[in-house]
């Protein structure tokens, strides 16, 4: 698979009651599969990954597989022990995923030669491709460029890095510059940081952004070098960006309520439920940035 593009992450939408909810993942995934995104990736943070039982996990995976036709799944796999992704990786396999998401798990003595063997462990086991994900803000682990480089350059079944360790930019330009395989980069977070990513050399964006059509404009607008264009866009819809961006799940999952692709806003517990207050911001934010425009049919970008 490419790791390029626009990749986004799905939220997990539950029931009212908290139960898995698999036809709004059928919407979610038929939605983005129309958005002619590079693939989705399942079962990470904004999944609610570790609210989940096995279980539901397999139910998950199964239904995204089943409705993505062709369209790269990509599911998160992180645990705290090795033979725990080991056998979340073996699920994964067996249930059609075209590649596993693995973030470092933090320990009490920080070690980065153990990071390097709990990759390395994994990449023995499992022929699926997999990527890297960088994120101290879930993980409490920061990875230096010299164990992001090690790990890419000596585990070849790592074929892409998702970079969310902030600044991004200047890691990302960094290990470009220190690592002799070439894989591919992408960064999240929101798209928070896109136009600064995408100038330091970003392959696109691997986040949740309830507006993927605001992602794709933006790498488009890059890949032709319009910086103008790619900086208006980034501008106008900065306000959005940043309200997605607050801690939880709550906002974007409000957000995908209104776009028509989930059926329930519900976050399983002991998460926290969207503030009241926040809800009328929403409405206002999309009235102002998407004016008469339908959001649960592809947005039209303007460049202004």
């Amino acid at each position: 698979m490419q790791f390029q593009g626009v990749i986004p992450i799905l939220v997990t939408p539950f029931d009212s009651d908290e139960s898995v909810d698999l036809g709004s993942i059928a919407m979610l995934v038929n939605f983005m599969r129309e958005l002619q995104v590079e693939g989705v990736t399942i079962l990470g943070v904004l999944g609610e990954a570790n609210r989940l039982t096995d279980a539901e996990r397999a139910e998950i995976i199964s239904s995204a597989v089943e409705h993505a036709r062709g369209l790269p799944i990509i599911v998160g796999t992180s645990a705290s022990g090795t033979k725990a992704v080991i056998e979340l990786n073996r699920m994964a396999s067996s249930l059609g995923a075209s590649a596993v998401m693995i973030t470092p798990h933090a320990e009490p003595t920080p070690s980065e030669e153990r990071i390097f063997q709990h990759f390395a462990d994994i990449s023995k086991d499992t022929k699926l491709p997999i990527i890297l994900q960088d994120h101290p803000a879930s993980t409490g682990v920061h990875m230096s460029v010299d164990l992001i480089v090690k790990l890419i350059e000596q585990l070849p079944n790592i074929v892409g890095l998702k970079l969310e360790a902030v600044p991004t930019a200047p890691k990302l330009i960094q290990i470009r510059k220190q690592c002799a395989r070439h894989i591919n980069i992408m960064t999240g977070l929101g798209g928070l940081y896109g136009i600064f990513d995408l100038r330091a050399g970003s392959d696109g964006f691997n986040t949740g952004f309830a507006f993927p059509e605001v992602l794709q404009a933006m790498v488009s607008a890059s890949k032709n070098n319009d910086w103008s264009t790619a900086l208006k866009i980034y501008q106008r819809f900065s306000p959005m960006l940043v309200l997605e961006q607050q801690p939880g799940v709550a906002i974007r999952k409000r957000l995908l309520l209104a776009r028509g692709v989930i059926s329930h806003a519900s976050v399983r517990k002991p998460g926290a439920s969207l503030n009241p207050s926040l809800s009328d911001e929403i409405d206002y934010l999309i009235e102002t940035l998407l004016p008469e425009q339908d959001i649960t049919q592809r947005i039209c970008i303007p460049n202004a």
